[in-house]
C-alpha cells in the first residue's frame, strides 16, 4: 500500500524505518520548521526514576527505555552507528539523605531489569563519576540510565529507511481527504497517492490536521557549555529534584536544561529570562560547569497534550488516518517504541502494547500534572 507520513521527528523518522523492515515503502515529508523537539532535546534515557500514578503510561514510557538496545541493533545492522548513544548511567542527585532514601525507594520498586544496578553514593563518590557536581550532593545511581543525540539518531532513521526504498520530501503537505478517507497528499502543486496516512506533525499538528486535538506547543530553551581538554563521554546524567537537569556527550559537550514555558506559541527565541533559568539552574547543581564557554541554546517546542498518555492510533472518523503525538518532555524516550507501534498499526499487525487507551480522538480525563517532570 501507499503509506506517507507527515513529520519526519523520532516519532515519523521510526515509524519510517520499522515500515522499511517491514517491507513498506514509505514517503516521509517534512516542512523542516525552526524548533522542532527532537533537534533541540537533551536525550535523556531512564523512564523509572518517576512515580507515576497511571500504570498503562508507565509502560509505553518504560517500555521505550527498555527498547533502546535492540534499535541500536537493528541500526547498526543497517550501518548507522553514529547516533550520541551511551549507557553511561544516570545520577538522582540531593543533599538531603531523606530525600535520597525516598528517591531510592521508589526506583527500587519498579524492579525493571533494564534499569541495571541501582546504587547509593555519597557525595564524594558521586563527584568521582560528575566531577563537575557540586560538593554537598549525594546521588542514586542507576546503570542503566542512557543518553543519545536525538539530531543524530533520527537522522540515522531516515537514512536507514531510505536504504530500503523509503522517499524523503520536504515541503509543507496537505491531507487530502475524500468521503471520510485519506486518498492522499498535496505537496508543492502535486498530489502523493495515500492508502495510509501517519501525521506526526509535533505541536504542529493542528495547522496540519483540522481535528482541534489537545496539543500545545511549550517552549523549552537548552543550553549547549564545552569544557575543552576534558574528556566528558562517561559522565552520568544528572537529574536534581526539578524539572532540570545535566547531560554530558563526548568532546567536552555539556547540554543543561531546560524551560517549561507553557503559552509561549510559536515564538522562536532565546529570551534573556529563559538562559538566565538554565544557567543559574545548572550552576547550582554543577558549579565546575561556571568555566564553560557557552555555545549554543537550542529552542525546541514540546508537543504538550492535557494528559501524559500521548495521542496514537486510527482516528476513526476518518478511514486511513493514523496521528502519533503528545509524546511532550518525553520524546527521544519514548518515540522510537511507539514509532515501532504505528508501523506495526499500519502495518496491521498486533501492536506490542494494546493503543485502545492512547486513542488521539478520547476525551481527556484529567491534566497531567507531572507531565513536565518527564525528559
Amino acid at each position: 500500500m501507499n503509506i506517507v507520513i507527515i513529520g519526519a521527528g523520532i516519532l515519523g523518522a521510526s515509524a519510517a524505518f520499522h515500515l522499511a523492515r517491514m517491507g513498506a515503502r514509505p514517503t516521509i515529508i517534512d516542512a523542516n520548521l525552526d524548533g522542532r523537539a527532537t533537534a533541540a532535546g537533551a536525550g535523556i534515557i531512564c523512564p523509572w526514576v518517576k512515580n507515576l500514578e497511571d500504570e498503562t503510561f508507565y509502560r509505553l514510557y518504560a517500555g521505550g527505555g527498555e527498547y533502546y538496545p535492540d534499535l541500536i541493533a537493528a541500526l547498526a545492522e543497517a550501518g548507522e552507528t553514529d547516533l550520541g548513544y551511551r549507557q553511561s548511567g544516570a545520577m538522582l542527585v540531593s543533599a538531603d539523605p531523606r530525600d535520597l532514601a525516598s528517591m531510592e525507594r521508589s526506583v527500587r520498586q519498579r524492579n525493571a531489569l533494564a534499569m541495571g544496578e541501582v546504587t547509593r553514593l555519597a557525595p564524594s563518590e558521586a563527584q568521582s563519576l560528575f566531577p563537575a557536581l557540586a560538593d554537598r550532593l549525594g546521588a542514586i545511581h542507576i546503570a542503566g540510565g542512557a543518553r543519545v543525540d536525538g539530531r543524530l539518531l533520527t537522522a540515522a532513521m531516515v537514512r536507514a529507511a531510505e536504504k530500503r526504498g523509503a522517499t524523503v520530501l520536504q515541503g509543507h503537505a496537505t491531507p487530502v481527504i475524500q468521503s471520510g478517507r485519506v486518498i492522499g497528499v498535496d505537496l508543492n502543486g502535486e498530489r502523493i497517492v495515500a492508502e495510509r496516512l501517519i501525521v506526526t506533525a509535533g505541536a504542529w499538528v493542528n495547522q496540519v490536521l483540522n481535528l482541534s486535538l489537545p496539543i500545545d506547543p511549550q517552549r523549552g530553551q537548552i543550553t549547549h557549555l564545552r569544557l575543552d581538554g576534558t574528556d566528558t563521554s562517561t559522565w552520568p546524567v544528572i537529574l536534581p529534584q526539578s524539572s532540570h537537569y545535566i547531560v554530558a556527550f563526548d568532546q567536552g559537550r555539556i547540554v543543561a536544561g531546560a524551560t517549561r514555558e507553557h503559552g509561549s506559541g510559536f515564538d522562536y527565541r532565546v529570551t534573556a529570562a529563559g538562559q538566565a533559568e538554565v544557567l543559574h539552574e545548572a550552576l547550582r547543581i554543577a558549579p565546575g560547569l561556571g568555566a564553560a564557554t557557552l555555545i549554543e541554546t537550542r529552542i525546541g517546542f514540546r508537543p504538550l497534550g492535557t494528559e501524559a498518555r500521548p495521542l496514537l492510533g486510527w482516528v476513526k472518523q476518518i478511514g486511513g488516518l493514523v496521528v502519533g503525538n503528545g509524546l511532550g518532555p518525553s520524546g527521544l524516550t519514548m518515540g522510537p517504541f511507539a514509532g515501532r507501534l504505528l508501523a506495526e498499526l499500519v502495518a496491521g499487525e498486533t501492536t506490542s502494547i494494546d493503543l485502545a487507551a492512547f486513542d488521539p480522538m478520547r476525551r481527556p480525563a484529567r491534566a497531567a500534572t507531572h507531565q513536565d517532570d518527564m525528559r
